[in-house]
């Protein structure tokens, strides 16, 4: 059974992220404030759960959070920053619209930056731990992966509705025969051989 609190007593925000490691398409990530003393012995880290799952459980966690907010953080702006800076920035916006403020943040993973001048902590495997950063890992999860199938109407020659824009095989071999599209993360190894391998004024 996951923990429910962190911060004892406090209003507990519970922080995840989605697509960090994706070669195409946003980061998402999502805050999540569920209720003192709430228990749900379905959560669980979302990559330990199915898809079919994760998807029941989204919609549990939004009937039953006190507050909850996903936060986007585009291809270009991960080109700018860097996918670190960006999963955190993600994070910060997803807290930015939370209807309820949190007196707590706690964090999947270890590192973060403040946020406005509230404590926070970061857990790491923290989606497997507590119950807050479970449901945002699973929010996270679910709403990138609703963008990145709407993305795959658009370039079926990717995979993305199977890989999500991770770099599996398929995908890698995709980019090499069609090039990149504006989705794709230009400063990521997109080709896996350790170089950028484009011209990227041709796209």
């Amino acid at each position: 059974m996951l923990e429910g609190h962190y911060y004892e007593g406090k209003i507990e925000a519970g922080c995840d992220e989605a697509g960090r490691g994706c070669l195409a398409g946003s980061v998402y990530a999502a805050a999540v404030i569920l209720p003192d003393g709430y228990q749900n012995e379905l959560l669980n880290d979302s990559k330990q759960l199915s898809e079919k799952k994760r998807y029941q459980l989204r919609e549990i966690i939004e009937r039953d959070a006190v507050a909850w907010a996903v936060g986007i953080v585009t291809p270009e702006e991960i080109d700018k920053i860097n996918i670190l800076n960006a999963s955190i920035l993600a994070m910060h916006r997803a807290l930015d619209q939370l209807k309820v403020r949190p007196e707590a943040i706690i964090v999947d993973g270890n590192r973060f930056k403040k946020y406005q001048n509230i404590p926070h902590t970061t857990i790491v495997k923290g989606d497997g731990k507590y119950l807050a950063i479970a449901a945002a890992s699973i929010l996270a999860k679910t709403y990138r992966d609703d963008y990145m199938n709407g993305l795959a109407e658009e370039y079926p020659q990717y995979d993305w509705l199977s890989n999500k824009g991770y770099p599996t095989k398929k995908h890698r071999e995709a980019i090499k025969q069609f090039g990149i599209t504006p989705y794709h993360r230009k400063s990521y190894n997109l080709l896996g051989d350790g170089q950028l391998s484009f011209d990227f004024g041709d796209f």
